[in-house]
């Protein structure tokens, strides 16, 4: 029970990695705050993992709406021992200068100012206790880019430099910041990524990956749970590569 007694959000958790990790730290013992757009889909997660499991709504890219959830979650659960910012968009494989605004401004609300507003509401508290866990989720994408993916690669490659720079400023307050980077994982947001889902386009991403299969949310949520556990007390700053070598 490596997260026993520990309050933990996961954004996103209601489907894909995030309900992957919110189902490992529910095993390890962790009380998790499932946070989802989708709040139904959040319910469904917050069932499955039973009394350890509350399900929350929040628009993570919009600043009233964390204000709101942060607001809750200190009603509900009290202070908070580890922040999964999980949520996160992509958009279509196109050349980059066809992306239209609107769709670039959605990438960049909700994978990269989510952890700067999460942050915002969250880390004071971690700060005054001395304590806590960040841990962003990240991607291969922003170490190794795919063409005609420009943007979310960008927006990747900007989780990893905040995660670096939290992780340095936080240290003195005894709160450690890391990331994991996926590889493409069987999750919702696969098709987005490939642009269609046929034989051709799955053998063609695989090709990449030098174990051979796409990543899990298990896959994430066992890596999740060491770096937000105290097994990982000497590990801050660090982005790991979650991604059957893709990134060698």
């Amino acid at each position: 029970m490596r997260l026993a007694d520990k309050v933990a959000i996961v954004t996103g958790g209601g489907s894909g990695i995030g309900a992957g990790i919110a189902r490992r730290f529910a095993q390890e013992g962790a009380r998790v705050i499932v946070a989802d757009l989708k709040l139904e889909a959040a319910k469904s997660v917050a069932a499955e993992l039973g009394g350890a499991a509350v399900a929350m709504q929040v628009d993570v890219g919009n600043a009233a709406s964390v204000a709101t959830f942060a607001a809750e979650v200190a009603r509900v659960a009290g202070d908070v021992d580890v922040l999964v910012n999980n949520a996160g968009v992509g958009h279509v494989p196109q050349p980059l200068e066809t992306l239209g605004e609107q769709e670039f401004e959605r990438v960049f609300a909700v994978n990269c100012r989510s952890i700067y507003l999460a942050a915002r509401e969250f880390v004071p508290r971690m700060k005054a206790r001395r304590r806590g866990v960040i841990l962003n989720v990240a991607s291969t994408a922003g170490v190794s880019p795919r063409p005609r993916l420009t943007w979310y690669n960008a927006s990747k490659g900007w989780v990893i430099t905040a995660t670096r720079s939290m992780a340095v400023e936080l240290a003195p307050f005894g709160v450690r910041v890391n990331a994991i980077n996926p590889v493409a994982s069987e999750t919702p947001l696969l098709k987005t990524f490939m642009g269609e889902d046929t034989p051709e386009v799955r053998a063609k991403f695989l090709a990449t990956i030098p174990l051979g299969r796409f990543a899990t949310p298990d896959d994430m949520g066992h890596a999740a749970v060491y770096l937000c556990s105290d097994e990982s007390s000497m590990v801050t700053g660090v982005a790991l590569e979650v991604d059957g070598g893709r990134c060698i």
